[in-house]
């Protein structure tokens, strides 16, 4: 996550949203822990980092298609999803997980990606989301604040569970995918395993050829 997006995150939860309250954070695996170290600095009653695969900061090993799943609808005050929806290829999927993780009154704090910014595979990058698409998705959501990201091309969004909440359909939305360079309801498995191999290929590239010039600056 870059500066702005942590600067987001600090501001959109305080003392009080956290202290005493179950907190998930998905998409958990992180070098620094900067978020991590704050909000448990805030003594919540529990604080679960969860991840796809072990590593720094993660506490259960689970994807986000299968949060509910593993802990139960309504299950946290708090959700945080920093930069993982543009990583999940059944994005409906995991976007219903966050919202029906929380309880009623429960904060979700969201931060994603939008077009402009390059791929980049961990170990998948499928979407780009406008503030416009946020909107729409979390319509069933009270929003309180979504914002561009200031720094990249991003978008920032902090919602509340509705006490009587009536999910949103979500099936007729497009986004822009990173596969196709255009919007789409969804990937057919065609379009991942030829034309993202080719985007992988590049950015693989990429990263070979600034290893190299780094190599070779260290030797002049």
């Amino acid at each position: 996550m870059n500066y702005a997006g942590l600067v987001f995150v600090a501001k959109s939860l305080n003392r009080q949203d956290v202290k005493g309250k179950r907190v998930v954070e998905l998409g958990s695996w992180d070098e620094n822990g900067a978020i991590r170290r704050l909000l448990t600095s805030y003594t919540p009653l529990e604080y679960v980092g969860v991840d796809i695969k072990a590593g720094k900061r993660v506490d259960v090993v689970c994807s986000a298609e299968d949060s509910v799943g593993r802990f139960g609808k309504g299950s946290f005050d708090v959700v945080i999803a920093t930069e993982l929806i543009e990583h999940t290829k059944d994005w409906r999927k995991v976007v219903s997980n966050i919202k029906n993780l929380l309880k009623p009154e429960g904060v979700m704090v969201l931060t994603t990606r939008s077009l402009g910014v390059p791929f980049h595979a961990f170990p998948r990058d499928y979407w780009r989301y406008e503030v416009e698409d946020i909107a729409s998705i979390l319509s069933d959501c009270q929003v309180l604040q979504i914002e561009r990201d200031w720094e990249r091309p991003g978008v920032f969004v902090r919602a509340v569970m509705p006490v009587s909440f009536k999910e949103n359909d979500l099936s007729g939305i497009e986004l822009y995918s990173m596969a196709l360079g255009k919007r789409t309801r969804a990937l057919e498995r065609e379009d991942e395993s030829l034309i993202y191999k080719l985007k992988v290929g590049r950015s693989r590239l990429r990263d070979i050829y600034y290893e190299l010039g780094h190599w070779m600056m260290e030797r002049i």
